[in-house]
């Protein structure tokens, strides 16, 4: 899988190993362990998905932009395997879910890796989170039609939020790009690459 993500461009070597080291088949139901290291999404229940590998080391990579990552937001926990894989580069990772019985599988799948570092919240990560919070980056693993302003707040300086955004004026279900907006002392700085598809962001708990 490692070697596909390189040949698939992934140039990141402290991503690399933190995909070599978390084991993505205890994070998908046992009836497709066989097919975890595809490079392809799988489903996880509740409408969701995992994530494509590619993708995950993509978002990884970008957030963290060949540097040193403290404190991270991840938003839309799922099954935790983003939040796995950003555990090991991270020195802490907060993340959010909406769903709260893929919540407690998230933290089922992380007690068994025995992950310290990972906070987790049943929540709404398209609002804001009512508390002080600074972080280096946030991911949000879920296709917004917009820049979820609220959480823009919690970047510092030179942080940057990766995210799938669709392409302004489509509809939902159009391509959707994945995005780095990236807080400089200007302002917002916003740049759209690849292309992507995910499962939409929404708001409210369930």
């Amino acid at each position: 899988m490692v070697e596909r993500m390189r040949e698939q461009g992934i140039r990141d070597e402290v991503v690399l190993t933190a995909m070599n080291t978390v084991p993505r088949h205890i994070f998908v139901d046992e009836a497709l362990a066989i097919r975890a290291y595809d490079d392809a999404p799988l489903p996880i229940g509740h409408g969701q998905t995992i994530s494509q590998p590619w993708v995950v080391a993509r978002m990884t990579e970008l957030a963290r932009n060949g540097g040193k990552l403290e404190r991270v937001l991840e938003v839309g926990t799922g099954c935790g395997y983003q939040t796995a894989v950003l555990a090991q580069i991270a020195t802490e990772v907060y993340t959010i879910e909406r769903i709260g019985a893929l919540l407690a599988k998230a933290r089922r799948h992380l007690q068994s890796l025995k992950v310290k570092n990972v906070r987790l919240k049943h929540g709404d990560g398209s609002a804001d989170l009512g508390e002080a919070l600074q972080v280096d980056a946030i991911i949000v693993t879920a296709g917004a039609t917009h820049v979820p302003a609220a959480l823009l707040q919690y970047l510092k300086p030179g942080g940057r939020m990766v995210l799938p955004l669709a392409e302004r004026g489509s509809p939902r279900d159009a391509t959707q790009r994945l995005t780095v907006i990236e807080a400089t002392p200007g302002g917002y700085r916003e740049k759209m690459l690849d292309a992507v598809k995910f499962v939409p962001l929404l708001s409210g708990l369930a």
